[in-house]
C-alpha cells in the first residue's frame, strides 16, 4: 500500500471535536479541533447541542482534508467518541429533538434510585455490567420522550431515532443512510445485553424504551458505509467506531487479559482487558464490552471518575486561579503540600467504586494561610486519589496491575503521573503519542481496510514510553489516603441530610 495513505479519525470528546489524519507509522500529519460549548441549563444537568456536534465535526473532517490535499490520500475513517451521551432525532427531517444528555448529567438520579430501591439493580448488572445510574443512556432516553410533545408517540411509531454521538455522526456522515451503534457503546446504554450481544426486551420495558428508535448493534471494526461526497466532499469507508474509553485501550495496545490503561481527560477511565470472560466485579466496577478484533466478543473491567481534567477547568474557568489547565503543575510545585487541603472533585457525583450520585463538590481542611497553589494542588492531588480507589477495587476483584498505561491530556503533567504512580504505588508508562483515544479508532479502521496486516503490526507505533516509578510508601501517603477516605465520608454524609 501507497506510503502516502492516511485513516481519518474523528475525535468527538466532552469539551472538544477534532480529526486527525494518521500515517501507516502511527504518526499524526494533520489535525483540526473545535471546541465544544457546554450548556448547563439547571444544577447537575450538563447538555450539549447535537447541532454543534455535527457542524464542528464536519469541519475538522473537511479542513484536515484539505491540508492533506497533493501530499496524503485518506483510504477509511475512524470514529470516536463520549459515551453515554444521548440524542433522539426525527428520521425524515434528521433534526434533534432536544438537546443532547451529556454523559455527566444527573438529572434522572430520582428515576435510577427508584428502580434501584424497586429490586430492578440486580437484573440490571447481570445483563449489562452496568449499575443503575443516570451516568448511562437509559434514562435519558426515557426523558427526553416523556419532556419532548409527542415524543414517545412518534417514537412508538418508529418516526424517532435515538444514538449516543458515534451513531448521530454515522447518520449525518451518510445522510442518513446508515443507523447503527457500535458493541462498545451499545454497552454503555443500559439496554443491551452484553452477554447476548442484542438489545434486551426486559431492559426496554423496565426503561420504558421502544425498540423502533434503537440502531442496529456491529463490531467496531468493519465497514459500515460511507461518507456522502456531496455532504463531507470526500467519500470515504467508515471502518473503525468505538467508545472513547475502549479506543484508548485498543490505542494503548492493552489487547491481553490483565492488561489496563488509565485515561485522564474529562473524566479518568481506567479499563482492564479480561478477554473473553465478562468478568463480574464485587466492587462496583463496570463489566463491559470492549474493542475487538475477529468473532469473539471481548471484555474489560472499567472504573469511572467522572471529573479529571474538567478540575482543571474548573479551576480556570470558575475560579480564575490559573490561566490554562497547562499551568495548573507549575502552581502545584510551588508548594511542598496542600497544608492538609482535601478536594472532593464530585461535581457531578461521585462514580467508582461509590457511584453516588446525590454527592457533591466539596473542600476540606482550608485554613487561613490556604491559597491559590495549596487549592490547585489539592485539585490535582484528588485525580490521583480517586486512581488509587481504583486501585483498591481492581485488587479486590483479582486484578491488581503491575502496570498502568496512561494517556489523555493530564497525562501530559509529569508531576501529575509522578504523584500517581507514588499515591498507588505502581509504575506508570506514558507513550511518546498522548493521542492514543483517536490512535485506537484509527487502528480499528486501517486493520479494516489493510493498512496494517493485524494487531501484531501496531507495536510501537505510539512512541516511545516514559516511566514513572513510585517513590517508597511512607507515612506520607498513609496520611494522605487516611484524609482523602475522610473527605470523601464527609461529603456523602452531607449529601445524606439534604434528602
Amino acid at each position: 500500500m501507497s506510503s502516502n495513505v492516511v485513516i481519518l479519525t474523528l475525535d468527538q470528546g466532552t469539551t472538544s471535536t477534532r480529526c486527525l489524519a494518521i500515517n501507516a507509522a502511527g504518526a499524526i500529519v494533520a489535525t483540526a479541533q473545535k471546541e465544544l460549548p457546554q450548556h448547563y441549563p439547571e444544577p447537575g444537568w450538563v447538555e450539549h447541542d447535537a447541532q454543534d456536534i455535527w457542524r464542528d465535526s464536519l469541519t475538522c473532517l473537511q479542513q484536515v482534508v484539505e491540508k492533506l490535499r497533493n501530499t496524503y490520500s485518506p483510504i477509511a475513517l475512524g470514529i470516536t467518541n463520549q459515551r453515554e451521551t444521548t440524542i433522539i432525532w426525527d428520521r425524515e427531517t434528521g433534526q434533534p429533538i432536544h438537546k443532547a444528555i451529556v454523559w455527566q448529567d444527573r438529572r434522572t438520579a430520582s428515576t435510577c434510585n427508584s428502580l434501584s430501591r424497586d429490586g430492578h439493580e440486580s437484573m440490571v448488572t447481570d445483563k449489562t455490567g452496568l449499575l443503575l445510574d443516570p451516568y448511562f443512556s437509559a434514562t435519558k432516553i426515557s426523558w427526553i420522550l416523556d419532556h419532548v410533545d409527542d415524543a414517545r408517540a412518534k417514537a412508538e411509531r418508529g418516526e424517532l431515532a435515538f444514538g449516543t454521538v458515534e451513531s448521530w455522526l454515522v447518520w449525518k456522515l451518510t445522510n442518513g443512510a446508515v443507523h447503527v451503534s457500535d458493541e462498545t457503546n451499545a454497552a454503555r446504554t443500559s439496554l443491551y445485553n452484553i452477554h447476548s450481544g442484542t438489545w434486551d426486551e426486559a431492559l426496554l420495558q423496565l426503561f420504558n424504551v421502544p425498540r423502533a428508535i434503537l440502531p442496529d448493534v456491529v463490531p467496531s471494526a468493519g465497514q459500515v458505509g460511507e461518507t456522502n461526497r456531496d455532504i463531507t466532499g470526500v467519500q470515504l469507508p467508515i471502518t473503525g467506531l468505538a467508545g472513547d474509553q475502549q479506543s484508548a485501550a485498543f490505542g494503548q495496545l492493552c489487547l491481553k487479559p490483565g492488561m489496563l490503561k488509565s485515561t485522564y481527560g474529562t473524566g479518568c477511565f481506567a479499563l482492564m482487558n479480561t478477554g473473553s470472560v465478562a468478568k463480574r466485579s464485587a466492587h462496583k466496577l463496570l463489566t463491559t464490552r470492549a474493542c475487538r478484533i475477529g468473532a469473539d466478543p471481548q471484555y474489560a473491567l472499567e472504573g469511572s471518575i467522572f471529573m479529571a481534567g474538567a478540575i482543571s477547568q474548573w479551576l480556570r474557568d470558575e475560579m480564575g486561579l490559573v490561566a490554562s489547565a497547562a499551568k495548573t503543575e507549575t502552581v502545584a510545585q510551588s508548594v511542598a503540600n496542600t497544608g492538609g487541603v482535601y478536594l472532593v472533585p464530585a461535581f457531578a457525583g461521585l462514580g467508582a467504586p461509590y457511584w453516588d450520585s446525590e454527592a457533591r463538590a466539596a473542600i476540606f481542611g482550608m485554613t487561613r494561610n490556604t491559597g491559590q497553589a495549596e487549592l490547585v494542588r489539592a485539585a490535582l492531588e484528588a485525580v490521583a486519589y480517586q486512581t488509587q480507589d481504583l486501585m483498591q477495587a481492581f485488587a479486590a476483584d483479582g486484578g491488581a496491575p503491575a502496570l498502568i498505561r496512561v494517556d489523555g491530556g493530564m497525562a501530559a503533567n509529569s508531576w501529575l503521573m509522578q504523584t500517581i504512580s507514588n499515591v498507588t504505588q505502581t509504575r506508570l508508562e506514558r507513550p511518546a503519542n498522548l493521542e492514543t483515544t483517536a490512535l485506537g479508532a484509527a487502528f480499528l479502521a486501517g486493520l479494516s481496510v489493510g493498512l496494517w496486516p493485524d494487531t501484531d503490526a501496531l507495536a510501537g507505533l505510539g512512541g516511545m514510553m516514559t516511566g514513572f516509578e513510585p517513590i517508597a510508601d511512607g507515612a506520607w501517603r498513609t496520611e494522605g489516603l487516611k484524609g482523602w477516605s475522610a473527605a470523601v465520608e464527609a461529603t456523602r454524609l452531607y449529601a445524606s441530610h439534604l434528602d
